[in-house]
């Protein structure tokens, strides 16, 4: 039977599918260090690669390599985390003034539109003013009480700063001969096919993560420091987060752009100030769409800002942070798969209505008389 090879092919490689993401799920609360130290990895190997060819050994390469990565990682928690926690614990803190400032705001806007609101409308935005500062309280005090109660969260986080570099050295140092023992386990029928979309995969892969990696790191900056020179009080915070979450396409800007205003709303007496904070994020927007989003990931990456935001937000619901960062290879693979099945789809009887074992023109059915 001719399909019969297929068929097995096909139940083998969905079987394989469904007991990896079985395991995934399993696993997810111990995964995150070694999915970590894959995806570093991953994005050092080049580096390696060019050490190799100015002749030093895998292990040396690898060694200078996961050495420098973690010396700047440290560098870089020092400087930022001292300042982060302070504007976090201060935010925290003035919360309730800030809540207080923006009801002041909120009631005198409401105090205008006093004669144009009916009686049952006014009553329920007083009550809302007044039950908005008992919850944002209560909210900041649970997010305390997670943070310092969490012992399995710090414990995950201890392990992530300290097995992901082990995992990423070795990775690292076996890289190659790990990939030369994947292709060797590849059927050979499909050898060739396989090996194009595995390529298509990995320029798609690595443009994307390299180059959006990069805005996400210069827009966290301009963002931290435009915010800081306008005198938003907690600009650091804010500007971080925000850059940050640019790595899922259109969130990190409208997070950082209603945080910022908010702030600015209850800091600020002036229009002018608050719009100045505002600025800051359209003229972030206006860099990236034009030039750095252009330049450093370019449109050849084949991933649609939809796809990659329903990607993201489908791993973390599914699997957690590991999902997260599993979410744009899978994505990749997904987006290479799906191009590749079109591109064969129009190749075939389908798509062109010509049966090549008979000859058929374009009105023969499959079956059909001769």
């Amino acid at each position: 039977m001719i399909n019969g090879p297929i068929t097995r092919s096909i139940r083998f490689w969905l079987v394989l599918l469904v007991v990896v993401l079985i395991c995934t799920y399993l696993l997810r609360s111990v995964l995150l260090p070694f999915v970590a130290g894959m995806a570093v990895a991953y994005l050092l190997d080049p580096v390696c690669d060019r050490l190799e060819r100015w002749k030093l050994s895998r292990t040396w390469a690898t060694t200078i390599v996961t050495v420098a990565f973690v010396l700047i990682c440290i560098i870089i928690l020092l400087i930022l985390v001292p300042a982060v926690v302070s504007q976090i614990v201060a935010l925290i803190e003035r919360a309730p003034a800030y809540v207080s400032a923006i009801q002041r705001e909120i009631g005198e806007l409401i105090a205008m539109l006093k004669d144009r609101l009916e009686p049952q409308t006014l009553e329920r935005l007083q009550e809302a003013m007044r039950g908005s500062a008992d919850r944002v309280i209560a909210w900041a005090t649970n997010v305390l009480g997670g943070v310092i109660s969490g012992g399995v969260a710090f414990i995950n986080f201890v392990a992530l700063l300290v097995i992901t570099p082990v995992v990423a050295f070795y990775l690292l140092r076996d890289w190659d001969r790990l990939v030369e023992q994947a292709d060797d386990a590849l059927p050979r029928k499909h050898l060739e096919t396989i090996r194009s979309l595995a390529k298509q995969v990995d320029e798609t892969l690595a443009g994307f993560l390299r180059g959006q990696g990069l805005v996400c790191v210069i827009l966290a900056v301009f963002y931290a420091i435009g915010l800081t020179l306008a005198g938003l009080d907690f600009g650091l915070v804010v500007g971080l987060i925000a850059g940050f979450l640019s790595f899922i396409p259109y969130v990190g800007s409208l997070v950082g752009l209603f945080l910022s205003v908010g702030l600015a709303l209850a800091q600020f007496d002036s229009f002018v100030d608050v719009a100045i904070v505002a600025a800051v994020f359209f003229v972030g927007q206006a860099i990236e769409g034009n030039v750095l989003t252009p330049k450093l990931v370019g449109e050849k990456v084949g991933l649609h800002p939809v796809w990659v935001m329903f990607a993201l937000l489908a791993g973390g619901a599914l699997f957690g942070f590991v999902g997260v960062l599993l979410a744009v290879p899978v994505a990749a693979i997904v987006g290479v798969g799906v191009r590749f099945a079109i591109s064969q789809y129009r190749l075939s009887h389908y798509y062109t209505g010509v049966h090549e074992a008979t000859g058929g023109d374009d009105g023969a059915e499959p079956g059909g008389p001769a």
